[in-house]
């Protein structure tokens, strides 16, 4: 039997970025490690970008990943959150190629035909798929934790055809 892949998912935030680590096999999926990283608000911009990156930086030596999923970013109406969400998302691509680690980028509805087989679930139903895929007892939380969890399953069940690429 070929050996378990760890994958880690990512969903980027500047405040709150969930994380979600699973190990494929054949054997099936199991969670690792979830939760959130979360940036001190009363630290300057450039101290929670930091704070971000050794974050993520320890969870890729902790769990030696070939590939990550990264939630692809959508503009939202707040101009400053979006910014800020580029900002941190820089930062995690930046970490992922430092440690020549390979990213996937998916959109939301991606994600959601990945893991429910409809690309219009809603995140009550996505947050149940997770705990069922990954025999959880109860749904991960917080959300962006589950957000993250999903991407990390929906790159361990989509054919790659090319579009995993080191950054």
């Amino acid at each position: 039997m070929p050996e378990a892949e760890v994958i880690i998912g990512i969903d980027p935030g500047y405040a709150d970025a969930g994380f979600g680590v699973i190990s494929v096999s054949g054997a099936g999926d199991v969670c690792l490690e979830y939760g959130s990283i979360r940036t001190p608000a009363d630290q300057p911009p450039a101290k929670r970008l930091k704070h971000l990156h050794d974050r993520l930086a320890g969870l890729i030596a902790k769990y030696q990943p070939r590939r990550v999923a990264l939630e692809k970013l959508f503009f939202s109406k707040n101009v400053k959150t979006g910014l800020q969400v580029a900002e941190a998302r820089g930062v995690i691509l930046l970490c992922f190629e430092e440690h020549g680690v390979a990213c996937r980028e998916f959109s939301p509805a991606e994600v959601k035909t990945a893991v429910s087989g409809y690309g219009g679930a809603d995140k009550k139903q996505m947050q149940q798929m997770v705990k069922t895929l990954l025999g959880l007892k109860a749904v991960p939380k917080p959300d962006d934790a589950a957000d993250a969890l999903a991407l990390a399953l929906a790159l361990a069940h989509t054919k790659d055809l090319g579009r995993t690429a080191k950054i």
